[in-house]
């Protein structure tokens, strides 16, 4: 089994005290600026980019991993949506399952079908548990999955759900607040999960600021992840800002 991708993330956590990653939706809505952001990312020192999405509303989105794929100078990691969206441009991949859910088909039906895939394409699977948490605001994650979001106010759960992702054998735990969310996930709860598990952690949805990024980090994220805030920022140099508060060493 290929660790490769795996080993380099946690060397980053360890030689920069937390790691920034970069989501670009692969998406037609993105196609005139996905160049701009990768190219704002290599000079940012991004250490990686998450490629996906929840809904595709063209068929271009494969030939967009590989333009994303062509000119990043840091690895690419498929952050799935869905099976179709698999393809052999990426480094690796998070083979992740919606633990926070009770819809099956995110458990394990998506999974399943998925698998024979990835095993002919041989790609680097990096198994993480993805937990969706309320940021204020109704996800595409959580309409598309039918996915209900574990309040943020109850971080016991949360707590409840990472150790269980941990127990199965997950590598990484996402706490998601969903894409534009309007509250990110709490420092509280970080700092709650971060007490109990053993596994780094990554935290994405609503982080607006440096300033939101640094305090996650301090409270025991592994990872930050920016999209919608890159996404319509009309100055990409913000990666640099954010590059700066999350690289904590």
């Amino acid at each position: 089994m290929k660790t490769k991708i795996y080993h380099y993330l946690l060397n980053v956590v360890k030689n920069k005290g937390a790691g920034y990653f970069v989501l670009i939706d692969p998406d037609k809505k993105n196609h005139s600026n996905i160049e701009d952001v990768v190219q704002a990312a290599n000079k940012s020192e991004v250490d990686a980019l998450l490629v996906g999405g929840s809904l595709m509303m063209d068929a271009g989105n494969h030939d967009r991993v590989a333009q994303i794929k062509k000119n990043a100078e840091m690895p690419v990691i498929f952050f799935p949506g869905g099976v179709t969206q698999l393809n052999g441009y990426y480094d690796a991949m998070f083979f992740m399952s919606i633990l926070s859910g009770r819809n099956p088909h995110y458990l394990i039906g998506e999974q399943a079908i998925a698998a024979p895939i990835v095993k002919d394409i041989g790609i680097e699977t990096i198994p993480m548990g993805y937990l969706l948490l309320d940021g204020g605001t109704t996800s595409t994650v959580e309409f598309m999955s039918s996915t209900k979001p574990i309040p943020m106010d109850r971080p016991d759960i949360t707590v409840a759900h990472a150790l269980a992702a941990q127990y199965l054998g997950m590598k990484i735990v996402y706490l998601e607040a969903g894409s534009g969310a309007k509250i990110p996930v709490s420092v509280e709860t970080i700092e709650a999960v971060n007490s109990q598990i053993e596994i780094p952690i990554i935290v994405g949805g609503g982080i607006k600021t440096p300033k939101d990024a640094e305090e996650r980090v301090k409270a025991g994220a592994s990872f930050i992840v920016t999209g919608t805030v890159t996404e319509k920022s009309e100055n990409l140099s913000v990666m640099k800002d954010f590059s700066e508060a999350i690289h904590r060493k």
